[in-house]
């Protein structure tokens, strides 16, 4: 593949003074972009970083996020290489789908509660250019099959029904009913139906699976292996852990986006992205956490090298 661009969109969300509240996210992107300077040769121009705290020039909204994802996109090339990481919350919502009914579905949590679903992630890896690949790291809940129809490489597959076991530490997902009841707090519209919500606040840039109707969303999906590559911190149906200094001995860390980042220190020669999951499943196995790590990308992709190091 011919060597091209090195492109970054860096989220770390810790919600502050809400009931929500994490402690190690902004810390895991601001970790992110040391690796990605110094492992993987990124440009510091060429990264973007979006955390919410007191004084940063972009807050990470939905709308923010989205757009600098459009923008990393739209820039790319053939050869480039191209790599969202997200730490924050995760949630899942009810299916849209007439197929499933009780499916559930899953997105990320912005700083204003703008859900980004799997579908908007299919859509920017639908607008890929040839030759270029989308790399993301979700170290969120319910992260797995954040691609939506993104191939299962490591996860439960779809016959498993494990179930979540309870955690002492700090679980990085907002229950559907909490993002309902904030939601409805902030357009006093008495439904059950989130998109309504998110349309009255968000307007257009609410998520395209509010937006779209059935049959346009069933036209977003890869008519061929593509080059999105998802490396989840946990299954669908499990919590993503954020471990608070205390908990740490140190300084607070999502424990997803701090087992990659042991992996790649133990380890400084080229690792594909199969190797990167399964090294980070030990490490937090090894930690006593029941989170499980999953890789959703096409058969080449699994064994490509992670980031395309030399």
């Amino acid at each position: 593949m011919e060597k091209g661009k090195r492109l970054a969109v860096l989220v770390g969300c810790n919600y502050p003074r809400t009931k929500y509240q994490l402690h190690g996210c902004i810390n895991d992107a601001l970790s992110m972009r040391q690796v990605l300077v110094r492992r993987f040769g990124f440009d510091p121009s060429q990264i973007e970083l979006l955390v919410d705290e007191h004084g940063s020039s972009v807050m990470p909204t939905g709308a923010n996020i989205k757009k600098a994802l459009s923008r990393m996109v739209d820039e790319a090339e053939p050869g480039d290489v191209l790599f969202f990481h997200y730490s924050g919350h995760g949630t899942r919502i009810p299916s849209v789908k007439q197929v499933h009914p009780y499916r559930q579905d899953q997105a990320i949590v912005p700083s204003d509660f703008n859900l980004i679903t799997d579908v908007d992630f299919r859509h920017l890896v639908n607008r890929l250019p040839e030759g270029a690949t989308f790399t993301m790291l979700s170290d969120s809940c319910h992260s797995g099959g954040l691609i939506d129809k993104e191939k299962e490489q490591i996860g439960p597959s779809t016959a498993s029904s494990k179930a979540i076991l309870l955690s002492p530490y700090k679980p990085k997902t907002i229950p559907f009913e909490s993002v309902l009841q904030h939601l409805a707090s902030i357009t006093n519209i008495d439904t059950s139906d989130i998109g309504t919500h998110l349309l009255e606040i968000f307007g257009p840039d609410a998520s395209l699976r509010f937006q779209l109707p059935r049959l346009e969303l069933n036209l977003l999906r890869p008519l061929w292996p593509d080059e999105g590559i998802l490396l989840s911190g946990c299954q669908a149906n499990e919590t993503s852990v954020d471990m608070e200094a205390v908990e740490s001995g140190g300084k607070a860390y999502g424990a997803f986006s701090n087992a990659v980042q042991m992996v790649l220190k133990e380890d400084s020669g080229p690792l594909c992205n199969r190797d990167v999951v399964m090294r980070a499943r030990m490490l937090l196995r090894a930690q006593h956490l029941e989170q499980h790590p999953c890789l959703y990308c096409s058969d080449d992709n699994a064994d490509a090298v992670f980031l395309l190091q030399n």
